[in-house]
């Protein structure tokens, strides 16, 4: 019997989200809103690669409700959602491994969408809950 495909290794998810978010931090838009908000970006990364390790490889080892934290940041728009998008869409891309690459946007897109709605809604002051 054949062993089940894996998709990407940890490693793969590592290295795609700290490229990720080195160029956020250096992003004009992007940069101040992350650095304003995140005081230990070792411990941030660490909980980003077990978020998309969760996502991707469905490993569980992220817990935790994102919306509520995405929520409460002031000054969001529509703008900066696709500026983050397009630059996790060139990130993956230039990973050697496309699986990895098509399936972390896609990945990106629904959450960002999901995101950016709950955001919309906690913004026109629609009670977001962290759980169904």
């Amino acid at each position: 019997m054949d062993a089940p495909h894996v998709l990407c290794t940890e490693e793969e998810i590592t290295a795609l989200v700290h490229r990720f978010y080195d160029r956020i931090r250096q992003h004009p838009n992007l940069g101040p809103i992350f650095n304003g908000h995140i005081d230990d970006w070792p411990a941030h990364l660490d909980r980003l690669v077990d978020f998309w390790s969760s996502v991707l490889l469905r490993t569980g080892r992220f817990s935790g409700a994102p919306m509520p934290k995405h929520v409460a940041l002031p000054g969001l728009n529509a703008e900066l959602f696709r500026q983050w998008l397009a630059l996790w869409r060139t990130t993956a891309a230039e990973q050697a491994n496309p699986a990895l690459a098509e399936q972390a946007v896609a990945a990106a897109e629904r959450i960002a969408q999901s995101l950016w709605m709950g955001y919309q809604a906690y913004a026109q002051g629609v009670d977001v809950p962290q759980s169904l």
